[in-house]
């Protein structure tokens, strides 16, 4: 079976346009709904099952009606990654697993009333555990709450979702020189800096990490419209690409 992962997010907490931005990115962006960037997320499927990844579009009912979604997996619980949940959790039917890291607080009250969801499912760094015949396996990130990317693995494939993070802790470093992902999807909020900043990556920081990987295929997502404006100027390198709302990353 294929591993198909749908971008549906590719902005920050900002978004793209930006609320009162008259910078070139933000107007082409008004004008042009396909330079639009809502907050980031995907869509994940495989053996005809249907992960969200991250949940941060408000409107996720209008997309996925009641039944479509086998479960949720959260990176973390900022709310720019959770807030379609907090009208969904008050819908009528069948319970839906949510995934994550062992936040203890979450996000506002959605412990505390969950509705409909399911939190009982948090995940361990580097304890591999299975999703419909799809092997993921949690890793550890640099961002200011306790954040998990993850590692898509079939009998063909592998995918690394990495986002949000400034950089990579040594040991996923280390884990992902080892098991040689086919794509990194990637946390790039920033055109080139002199500095690495923190929760999130520029793109020197990502050549860098690149460089150890070794990854064939590189997308970029978390973009600002900062970095939209420096890449509306200038090229990325050989085998790192923006990635888009709607981008479809299909693996056989």
């Amino acid at each position: 079976m294929s591993l198909t992962i749908t971008l549906t997010g590719t902005g920050g907490a900002q978004l793209v346009p930006v609320f009162g931005c008259d910078c070139k990115a933000c107007l082409r962006a008004r004008q042009n709904e396909a330079y639009r960037r809502r907050p980031c997320s995907a869509v994940v499927k495989f053996n005809d099952a249907v992960t969200l990844l991250d949940a941060g579009i408000p409107d996720l009912m209008d997309n996925f009606p009641a039944g479509h979604i086998q479960q949720f997996l959260l990176t973390h619980y900022h709310m720019d990654h959770v807030q379609g949940l907090f009208p969904l959790r008050w819908g009528v039917g069948d319970k839906i697993p949510v995934y994550g890291p062992p936040d203890e607080q979450g996000c506002d009250d959605l412990f505390k009333h969950p509705g409909l969801l399911d939190f009982s499912h948090t995940v361990e760094p580097f304890v591999v555990f299975d999703l419909q015949g799809l092997q993921v396996t949690p890793l550890p990130l640099n961002h200011s709450k306790l954040t998990f990317g993850y590692l898509f693995e079939s009998a063909h494939s592998r995918v690394a979702w990495l986002s949000d993070t400034g950089g990579l802790p040594d040991k996923t470093l280390k884990f992902l020189l080892n098991n040689h992902p086919q794509v990194v999807v990637i946390d790039c909020s920033y055109e080139p800096r002199a500095q690495t900043p923190k929760n999130h990556c520029d793109l020197n920081t990502v050549i860098a990490l690149n460089e150890v990987i070794g990854c064939p295929r590189v997308i970029l997502t978390h973009i600002s419209h900062v970095f939209d404006q420096w890449m509306m100027k200038n090229p990325l390198p050989t085998g790192i690409e923006a990635g888009y709302d709607g981008m479809r990353i299909v693996l056989d």
